[in-house]
This record gives structure tokens, C-alpha cells and sequence, in this order.
């Protein structure tokens, strides 16, 4: 499948958009990329998944998959009708990974985790790739998963699935969560630490994680990408009211929100356009209390 990106206005703009397309048609990344089923390799009915990854990396700036959008194109975050930017938290600069989701996921806002105790926070499931090569806005890879850390955001469970590129020189090496720290020493403290302060500078209290900040293993990340490629279902099915999710989708079997590829409105053709220049407080340094140097 050849996935490729269209892109629309200016960078760093209110109007900036990245739709994904798939063999030049538009699709969304939340509802339209199946993810990889290998029988046999993990889950019981229908095998182990490495789905493709929805690449959301973009140094310092903040984009993420527009829920409400038709066809959930990615944008830059908005805060008080202005763009967010990742504050440089000292000594980390923007992300320390690629940032990106899997597709045909939810974290349901409905439901109460058992383990963490708290309800989802309404996204696909977050990803981080740390793999050598920084990826690009709308990037789809296919990737191994490592192990998952359950991020405590505003009383929300906020699942991290640590993966790698399948395609990374590392990656014949890392298997599970333990070689991660076998070969990548530090950095899933460093994405921990990331995690718990990232959001100080802007005045909001310092995010906790559950199991005491344990990075848990593969087989325990596997069952949360199940769950909530479940809740996916039931959500693209029609079973779970979407809350404010726009479930338009061209391809989701016995969705009644799916749509055909004539159905679909008109979008402005690619935009090659540069980005605007970024206000230069963004590139200030924050340095937080208790933060590891």
C-alpha cells in the first residue's frame, strides 16, 4: 500500500493541515490504515499486530491527529486559539522520539482501567518510535513493539507503546522492553522524566505515571493495543457514541459512518508552501526542580 501525504497552508499556521492518502485518495489515518495481523504470534483469534505508525514527529512543534476533522487530518495543536509548542524542558530538546499513534485505536473515555484506575483519554493510542531517523508529519512505518508506560495525564490513562522502526539497525536487537535499556541506556528514564514534566512550563502540575513509572513489557503493551483496538471497534461500529470523534471512514467493515471514495467533499490540492517563522520565546530553555540532569 503506498501512503503519501497532502498538505494544506502554511506551517506553523492555525489553517495548517497533513491528510494521509493511500494511492492517492484521502484517507484517515484514525480510521482507514489496517493495521499488520501475523497468525499465530500472539493474540489467540486474530494473531499478533504491528501496526503501521501515524508519524506526528515535527521537533518542538505539536501536532496531532484532528478527531473532530473529517478524516481526521493532523494539525498542530491549539491552546487558547493560539499554536502549542513542546517547551524545552532542560537538558531535553523538543521530542527525545518520533511521536506518532497507531491507527484503528482508541482509549476510551468511557471506561476505567482496572490496573490504572483511570478512564481513557479519547485519542488513538500514543506511540514513541526511537529509531535513528527522525520521521516526517504523516509518515505511515511499521514497527515492533517493545513494552508500554501508562502515563497519568489530568486523571486520564495515557498509554506510551515504546516501539522501534522494523526497518532501524537496532531493531534485530531490541525484542522486549529489557533490551531497550540494554542498548539505549537511559532512554526510558529520559522518556519518563519527559513524560512527568513536560507540561510544567505552561503552569500545569507535573503528570504521574501508574506502576510506580514501569515500563511495562511486550506482552503487557500487546494486551493494550487489544483493548484498545476493541474499543475501536466499537466505536467505528457505532456501538459507543462517539463523543465529538468524527468516525467518517472509506473503508471500516460494518461502520455506519463509512463512506465512498465519490462521497467525499473536495480538498485543496498538495501545498508546498514554507513554514512561518516561529516566535523565538519557543527555543527557550525551562529548567524544572527535580528534573534529572
Amino acid at each position: 500500500m503506498a501512503y503519501s501525504v497532502r498538505k494544506v497552508a502554511a506551517p506553523n499556521t492555525l489553517e495548517h493541515r497533513v491528510y494521509v492518502e493511500k494511492d492517492g485518495v484521502p484517507v484517515s489515518p484514525f480510521h482507514d490504515i489496517p493495521p499488520v495481523r501475523r497468525p499465530g504470534e500472539g493474540y489467540p483469534e486474530h494473531g499478533r499486530r504491528d501496526p503501521p505508525l501515524d508519524q506526528r514527529q515535527a521537533r518542538g512543534s505539536y501536532p496531532r491527529i484532528s478527531k473532530e476533522e473529517l478524516l481526521n487530518p493532523i494539525k498542530q495543536d491549539i491552546k487558547k486559539g493560539k499554536l502549542r509548542y513542546v517547551r524545552n524542558c532542560f537538558p531535553h530538546k523538543g521530542y527525545l522520539w518520533n511521536y506518532g499513534a497507531f491507527p484503528q485505536t482508541w482509549e476510551d473515555p468511557n471506561a476505567i482501567h482496572p490496573e490504572t484506575k483511570a478512564k481513557g483519554d479519547n485519542d488513538p493510542l500514543d506511540v514513541c518510535e526511537i529509531g535513528e531517523l527522525v520521521g516526517y508529519v504523516g509518515q505511515v512505518k511499521q514497527v515492533k513493539v517493545l513494552g508500554v508506560m501508562a502515563l497519568l495525564d489530568e486523571e486520564e490513562t495515557d498509554w506510551k507503546v515504546i516501539v522501534v522502526d522494523i526497518n532501524d539497525p537496532l531493531a534485530p536487537k531490541l525484542n522486549d522492553v529489557e533490551d531497550v535499556e540494554r542498548h539505549l541506556p537511559g532512554l526510558l528514564r529520559a522518556t519518563n522524566e519527559w513524560f512527568r514534566i513536560y507540561k510544567i512550563p505552561d503552569g500545569k502540575p507535573e503528570n504521574q505515571f501508574a506502576f510506580t513509572g514501569e515500563c511495562k513489557n511486550k506482552e503487557y503493551a500487546f494486551d493494550v493495543i487489544r483493548e484498545c483496538g476493541e474499543a475501536w471497534e466499537r466505536l467505528i461500529t457505532g456501538k459507543t457514541a462517539p463523543g465529538g470523534v468524527s468516525t467518517t471512514n472509506l473503508t471500516a467493515a460494518n461502520s455506519p459512518s463509512r463512506i465512498s471514495q465519490d462521497q467525499l467533499p473536495p480538498l485543496p490540492s498538495n501545498q508546498e508552501l514554507p513554514a512561518e517563522k516561529i516566535d523565538a520565546s519557543i527555543d527557550k530553555w525551562f529548567f524544572i526542580s527535580g528534573a534529572a540532569a
